[in-house]
This record gives C-alpha cells, sequence and structure tokens, in this order.
C-alpha cells in the first residue's frame, strides 16, 4: 500500500533538491509531485510534477459507489414489485446505471473542490512555500524521509493511505 507524506520547501531550489534526493533514495518520478501557488506552478513547475488541483478522481470513485448502492436498491425494489416485471439482471443494469450517473456527476462536483492537501495546506501554499509529496511504498518512505529532510524539507503533518497506486 502506498503512503502519501507531504514536505514543505522554502523556494524552487530547495524543492528540487528534495525531489531530485527522494528520487535518488528509490522513490519513482510518477510518485513525486509538487503544490505550489499558481503563479510558481505556471513559471516554473513541469506539467508532469504538477499535482492535480481538484478533487475529481476521489468524487468520481465515491459517486460510483454510492450511485452503484442507490441503482442496486432501486433495482431490487422494482424486482419486488412483480407488475414492473423487473428481473435481478434488470436489477444488476439499474446499479450500474446508478453508478455511471454517480461518477459522473460527483466528477463534476469534485472538479470544482481542491484536492485535499491544497485544502489543508492553502496558508503554506499562498505564502510562497513549494510543496513535496510523495506517493509511495511503506517500506520504501523511511529512506526517502531521510533523504528529503537532509535536502532541506520540512515534514508537514499529513500522512494518509494514497489514493494513488
Amino acid at each position: 500500500m502506498k503512503t502519501r507524506r507531504i514536505y514543505s520547501t522554502p523556494n524552487l531550489a530547495a524543492a528540487q533538491a528534495a525531489l531530485a534526493a527522494a528520487h535518488e533514495a528509490g522513490i519513482d518520478r510518477d510518485s513525486l509531485s509538487l503544490i505550489a501557488r499558481s503563479d510558481i506552478e505556471m513559471e516554473a513547475v513541469p506539467d508532469d510534477l504538477r499535482e492535480a488541483h481538484t478533487d475529481t478522481i476521489p468524487a468520481a470513485l465515491r459517486g460510483a459507489a454510492g450511485g452503484g448502492a442507490a441503482g442496486l436498491l432501486a433495482g431490487l425494489a422494482a424486482v419486488a414489485i412483480p407488475p414492473l416485471g423487473i428481473t435481478l439482471a434488470g436489477a444488476g443494469i439499474m446499479a450500474a446505471v446508478g453508478a455511471l450517473v454517480g461518477s459522473w456527476s460527483s466528477a463534476l462536483m469534485g472538479a470544482t473542490v481542491p484536492d485535499p492537501v491544497r485544502r489543508r495546506f492553502e496558508e503554506e501554499i499562498e505564502a510562497g512555500r513549494i510543496l513535496l509529496v510523495i506517493d509511495a511504498e511503506d517500506e520504501a518512505l523511511p529512506r526517502a524521509e531521510a533523504a528529503v529532510l537532509r535536502a532541506g524539507a520540512a515534514p508537514m503533518p499529513y500522512d494518509a493511505p494514497s489514493a494513488v497506486s
């Protein structure tokens, strides 16, 4: 399982040094990203290192679960009413349609909500600090953390399972 850790750096040079240290410690480049104020990101952070700005994917997953459950319940209720003529296969189709509609509508809503890291560390980001996000396997994190701290990054109070796998 991957865990997400966040580190704060005072400027782009320090962020790049911490990023390189994490990479040298064995963290894949795909598991590393940077979060900064929008003007800093646009000018200095490469596209492949930018963290997603919104909560779209987690919202879509939550919507699929909620919509699928609602569709399944509606389908099972329809099966219980014989005049409707809905079979168990029809209930399954209703669950699938519910999951699709739930994903779509939740993803649209999630696109307007900043991701959890941006929400939690909004003051740090607005102050011009650059956050390094590491999504790595639990056994690789101690080695990476030591390297990132030696490079001058400061750990932030964030340690959560990662949605990225």
